[in-house]
């Protein structure tokens, strides 16, 4: 028996072989088969991580379900594949968050999704709704899910989504049913048209903080004497106050070319309208320069024609600024034009007091605000004749007892000949004298000839 055993062992392990490969190549099939079909069972239902792993004819499912009627409409779904004997249960129910937190913050170059998302379907919608307001925009998902989503949560991160378009950075986020925004919009008014599009957020939601700036609000008066142009950009409050900067301008500049660019805009500062008024007349006291109001700061820059202009205007920028502005000027002086002999000076005074006249307040001898620039100019052409002397000349129409008006034409002119002084010319050089109506250079039939009667003379002696 013994010798038979020994020369037949050997032949034994070949069948043992034989029969571990018949059983291999038999489960096999049958494990991958049941995988397939265990993964087919479920690959329509709403799971998180689901896998299905066989051993034999067990299957065992692990995955999140978002409810719990979901968990075991999966586990139904793998135990009714045929020839499953057991279903070994791995699954579980998402977290719950809470609060359940959702938000959208958007830098220079991307915006990112994050916090909470209830399923996969609202992720991929909240995806879709990010990459098409915000084309060529980088949208990153960071978002994972998680249950306790409140009811119409979807409509409410929709809208804000859709609010991100109007800001240059955001930070956004829903906790629960409380919303809060921060961020800077990107154009003026857009802070204004996110607060309307909050009031439409769906029932049950509300704003706990809205910190959303606006950008500055600009307003910019570019002057160039070699073209000759004010270009206006930037925004103004209303088509009101646009018609008044550009009356004021008219007033107080020598009939430059307006390039006006402007746009009317909600979000002007308090007291805007005065501010640049007054602002655009110390840049009419400019040779070239720059004017540029962002939010309650006036920023001045450029060339003054005269030394005594240019301490005047960095001092202030040519009147009291509404409370809470602020002012900033960089301004040196224009080099000093050549000396001209008394017959040039004689024309360029002309030529300068032909587009413009020297405007006071009605019926007094103060001196418009208006007509500070034109008086600049006048001194620097005076500057430009050292060795003549000047009369100033004051003129008024008929109107009114002839005493009178000689008595203003002599306080006005007067009043133009202090400012020269204060400017730094000898008072040697200057005389006043009040014409009266004596000399009209128009008819004072009509409106039109009296307001040219109306005047201030330069006459080089």
């Amino acid at each position: 028996m013994f010798k038979w055993g020994r020369r037949w062992a050997p032949g034994l392990i070949p069948l043992v072989i034989i029969w571990g490969l018949a059983g291999w190549s038999t489960t096999l099939p049958l494990e991958n088969n049941l995988s397939a079909q265990g993964r087919a069972a479920i690959k329509d239902m709403v799971l998180d991580g689901a896998t299905v792993t066989v051993e034999g004819r067990d299957l065992r499912l692990s995955a999140n379900a978002f409810s719990e009627d979901g968990r075991l409409s999966a586990l139904a779904a793998v135990e009714s594949v045929p020839g499953v004997r057991l279903v070994n249960d791995a699954t579980g129910l998402l977290a719950e968050a809470k609060p359940f937190v959702w938000t959208a913050n958007r830098d220079v170059v991307r915006v990112t999704l994050g916090g909470n998302a209830p399923l996969p379907a609202a992720k991929a919608r909240l995806m879709d709704a990010a990459r098409a307001d915000l084309p060529g925009v980088e949208i990153v998902d960071r978002m994972s899910y998680a249950r306790g989503a409140p009811p119409r949560f979807e409509a409410a991160a929709q809208l804000l989504i859709d609010q991100i378009v109007r800001l240059k950075e955001a930070q956004v986020s829903i906790s629960d049913t409380s919303i809060k925004l921060a961020g800077q919009a990107r154009e003026i008014g857009g802070r204004e048209a996110i607060a309307a599009a909050l009031r439409n957020l769906p029932e049950g939601f509300s704003v706990a903080e809205n910190a959303i700036q606006a950008p500055p609000y600009i307003f910019q008066v570019n002057k160039d004497p070699v073209a000759a142009t004010l270009t206006l950009s930037g925004y103004v409050p209303d088509n009101a106050v646009h018609a008044a900067i550009v009356a004021a301008i008219g007033r107080k500049f020598s009939g430059e070319k307006v390039v006006d660019n402007l746009k009317a805009s909600v979000g002007a500062p308090q007291g805007f309208a005065a501010a640049a008024t007054t602002a655009l007349g110390t840049l009419s006291r400019l040779s070239t320069g720059s004017l540029v109001i962002s939010d309650r700061e006036v920023k001045l820059s450029g060339d003054a024609l005269f030394e005594v202009a240019a301490n005047q205007i960095r001092e202030g920028a040519g009147g009291p600024l509404p409370q809470g502005w602020t002012y900033k000027a960089d301004v040196s002086v224009k080099p000093a034009a050549s000396s001209v002999d008394s017959t040039i000076c004689q024309q360029l005074f002309s030529e300068l007091l032909g587009k413009e006249r020297i405007r006071f307040e009605s019926g007094k001898a103060d001196i418009s605000p208006d007509s500070i620039g034109l008086l600049d100019r006048l001194i620097a052409t005076t500057l430009r004749c050292p060795t003549t002397n000047i009369e100033i000349g004051g003129h008024t129409d008929t109107d009114g007892e002839a005493a009178a008006n000689v008595t203003l034409s002599q306080k006005r002119a007067e009043a133009v000949l202090n400012y020269l002084i204060r400017a730094g010319l000898s008072s040697e050089r200057l005389t006043a004298v009040g014409y009266g109506s004596a000399q009209p250079m128009a008819s004072n039939d009509t409106a039109e000839g009296k307001a040219q009667n109306r005047r201030i003379d330069f006459v080089v002696k």
